[in-house]
This record gives C-alpha cells, sequence and structure tokens, in this order.
C-alpha cells in the first residue's frame, strides 16, 4: 500500500501516510497505528530522509521602493480568515542536465494550495510575474488581498506593482533577506522541490510538465498537518464556497 502511494509522492511522510491509508487499512482489516507503521516502515528502510540545498534567488539591494511588512507581529499584522486574503510568493531555482531554470510560485496563506506558478529560464520580473497573473485568472473573491514576498528586485520592480495596482492588491515585504519572514512561502517550495521534484528533467520544457503534475498532486491529493490533514484544495474549495 505503501508502495503504491508512493508512486505520486514519493516522499510523503509517515504521519500523512497514515491517514491516506486509513480507509485501504480498514477495508483490509488492518490495524496499524503511528508508532507501529514508523517501525514498519523503518524496518522496509522507507522512512523518508530530510535534506536541504541552498541557492539564493533574491538580490534586495536595489532602488526600488519596499512595502511593510504587515504579516509581522504586532497591531498592524493581518492574520487571514478564510482562503484569498494573503498570497505568499516566492522564488526557487530547479537544475536541469542543460541548464538552471527557475521556479515561482504564489500560495494561498489560509488554504496552502498554490494558486499560481510559473517554471522559466531567466530572472527578469515578466517571467516572475507570470505566477501572479495564473493566480489572479483563478481568484473567486474581490474581497482585500495582501501579495507578500520578500524584498527581491522582481517584486520590487514597476511592472511587477502595476499589476499589484491594477487588481487592487495591497503589498507586504520582509524587512530585509530574511527566509523566516517569509516561511510559507519557503517551506511550499522547500515540500514541491523535497517530496516531487526528485529527478533531475532534461530541458525547461520537461521541467514545466514536471512542475504542473507535481502542483496538482500537491493540491488534490497530499494531506497537509496544518489543515488537519486535508489537502489544500479541499480547504481552499470549502472557504471559498463560505465566503459566498
Amino acid at each position: 500500500m505503501v508502495t503504491e502511494v508512493r508512486l505520486r509522492q514519493p516522499r510523503l511522510g509517515t504521519r500523512k501516510l497514515q491517514r491516506v491509508l486509513q480507509a485501504p487499512l480498514a477495508k483490509a482489516d488492518i490495524r496499524v497505528g503511528r508508532d507501529r507503521l514508523f517501525d514498519v516502515l523503518r524496518a522496509a528502510r522507507l522512512l523518508v530522509k530530510p535534506h536541504r540545498a541552498y541557492h539564493k534567488t533574491t538580490n534586495s539591494h536595489h532602488r526600488f521602493r519596499c512595502h511593510p511588512n504587515l504579516l509581522k507581529e504586532g497591531p498592524q499584522k493581518v492574520v487571514p480568515t478564510a482562503a484569498e486574503q494573503v498570497w505568499v510568493a516566492d522564488i526557487t531555482y530547479l537544475p536541469t542536465t542543460q541548464q538552471t531554470v527557475y521556479l515561482s510560485l504564489v500560495t494561498d496563506a489560509w488554504s496552502r494550495k498554490i494558486v499560481g506558478y510559473h517554471v522559466h529560464d531567466s530572472l527578469q520580473t515578466e517571467q516572475v510575474s507570470q505566477a501572479l497573473k495564473m493566480a489572479l485568472r483563478s481568484r473567486r473573491t474581490r474581497q482585500t488581498l495582501v501579495h507578500h514576498s520578500d524584498r527581491g528586485i522582481q517584486y520590487c520592480a514597476t511592472y511587477y506593482q502595476a499589476i499589484h495596482q491594477r487588481h487592487g492588491l495591497t503589498c507586504s515585504m520582509t524587512d530585509g533577506y530574511d527566509c523566516y519572514q517569509n516561511a510559507m512561502a519557503e517551506r511550499i517550495n522547500g515540500i514541491l522541490k523535497s517530496e516531487f521534484l526528485l529527478n533531475r528533467p532534461t530541458d525547461l520544457q520537461q521541467a514545466a510538465r514536471m512542475v504542473k503534475e507535481s502542483v496538482q498532486i500537491y493540491n488534490r491529493e497530499r494531506p497537509h498537518q496544518a489543515l488537519k490533514y486535508k489537502t489544500p484544495d479541499e480547504v481552499h474549495r470549502a472557504s471559498i464556497t463560505l465566503e459566498r
């Protein structure tokens, strides 16, 4: 059963596996608790080993205007109570056998759903903005929406800020190059790269196809601990329905 699930989600952790396998285990009349499942996976050498990598994609030393951090602790802190109230954005790198390409993501802070993404071969603002444009095309409400990012030159650039103004977005940025102030976006990047994008793509086109499939699995199939083991898509759809 674990092997079958891991065909689509190769690095799905034990706690999430337990939730995914609840129904098939019950159907087979197999009772396995969390600790026992850890023991079974350890004996079969199926525990997921964490790994980390670092590659800087942010240039926060530039002439463009930065914005205050609206997600920082304090009286002005914005706390989402539903989907499409706060989006977090980030850029990460994806090595291919031919070159290094980049992945821009926009994630809903309430549902953890990836609402926009784009794979590109440069760090030009026009390329990075494609993820935000995708997210805006799927937007279903017109409530106040905060866009939070680091202070990278792409997010501060006139072209990107014009998209904010055109769609009435409120801009929020980290105080400096501090990944902990954009932790959720960094976390989603890490999940995609450490759990799904395990094989190095050949080129930009293959990387784009792999990212598309990975985002679909993450949004629709992967249970999220912070969402009480529901999927981001489930939580997002429920929130939008309630908002309407």
